[in-house]
This record gives structure tokens, sequence and C-alpha cells, in this order.
């Protein structure tokens, strides 16, 4: 199983969500989801819509920064010989329900 698909799949069941939520939350219709759950390869711009309806980025990292990006991922104290780096969100997440709000004046 490609390791995009658990990620996707991981990250939808941590929201608590079902396949068939997708489609409100994205715009993509439950079988399409299904399927690229469960054969994946996706189109760049699916999975850029799909990780923003699950409040992920897609990030293309340098392999000599994989190392370091781990850590931080999994929020080792010991990074390095220096000190533990605080990684700070630039901004707020964006909400669960990617439609509240949206026809209030």
């Amino acid at each position: 199983m490609s390791k995009i698909r658990d990620q996707i799949k991981i990250r939808r069941k941590e929201l608590g969500l079902k396949q068939k939520d997708m489609m409100l939350r994205v715009g993509m219709p439950r079988q399409q989801y299904q399927r690229l759950e469960s054969k994946g390869n996706p189109r760049l711009d699916t999975l850029e819509l799909v990780a923003k309806g699950l409040r992920m980025e897609v990030l293309l990292i340098p392999q000599e920064k994989l190392r370091l990006v781990r850590d931080i991922l999994e929020e080792r104290t010991d990074i390095g010989s220096g000190p533990r780096i605080n990684i700070g969100l630039a901004a707020d997440p964006p909400p669960d329900d990617p439609w509240e709000g949206l026809l209030e004046e």
C-alpha cells in the first residue's frame, strides 16, 4: 500500500471522518475518494485538495533535510546537537467545516 494512501486514510480516521464525509469537505464523490484511498495515484491538484480537506499540507522535502523534518514531526527532544527547535504554525489551521461561515454576512 502506498505511503500517501496510508497517510490519507489514517488522517481521515484521526479526524473521525468516513469516506462519504469527504464529499462535503472536498467536493469529491464517495466513490472517487474511495478509489483514491484503495488504488491511489491521484493527480497533484487532487492530492492538494484532499490534503486541504484533511487539514494537511503536501510538501517536497530535500533528502538532506528529511531526517530533521521527521525528528520535528515526531517531536523528538534530541534533535541534533543544538537546542530544541520550536516550530509554530504560521497561520491558524482551517476549521473542521470548510463551509462554515461561507454564506454569513
